[in-house]
């Protein structure tokens, strides 16, 4: 980010930090989706720890769980956006909407997919 002058400042960019968070923040107390996500997140985590994953298997963990909350972040942005444009219904709207819903799910599932390919292997060995 430039500063007044047109210079890159790094002051100014850890000044944008905040705007960041209180989006994150946002969409925390506004989508109850995110809620969801959180405990899915939280349950492969505690998985992987109880079935001690290795490094490159955590890699992949914390990338689809990265992948999961910004889809969800891009999906609210979106929505907000549309309702901001379009506050009444509109057929193109709806479908944009649920293009970005779509998104989500997709990344919802490629999660879910990862988890399952790292997680039933272990435990099924443990039986």
């Amino acid at each position: 980010m430039k500063n007044r002058s047109g210079r890159f400042s790094l002051l100014s960019r850890l000044r944008s930090f905040p705007y960041a968070f209180r989006g994150i923040r946002w969409a925390f107390r506004q989508e109850h989706n995110l809620w969801i996500h959180t405990l899915a997140a939280a349950a492969a985590i505690a998985m992987g720890f109880l079935l001690q994953i290795s490094a490159l298997e955590w890699m992949v963990i914390a990338i689809v769980i990265a992948g999961v909350f910004v889809s969800e972040l891009f999906n609210s942005a979106i929505e907000n956006l549309v309702d901001l444009c379009s506050p009444d219904y509109d057929e193109k709207a709806g479908r944009i909407k649920d293009m970005a819903a779509g998104a989500v799910l997709i990344a919802a599932l490629g999660a879910l997919a990862t988890g399952l390919i790292i997680f039933i292997p272990k435990l099924l060995a443990l039986f």
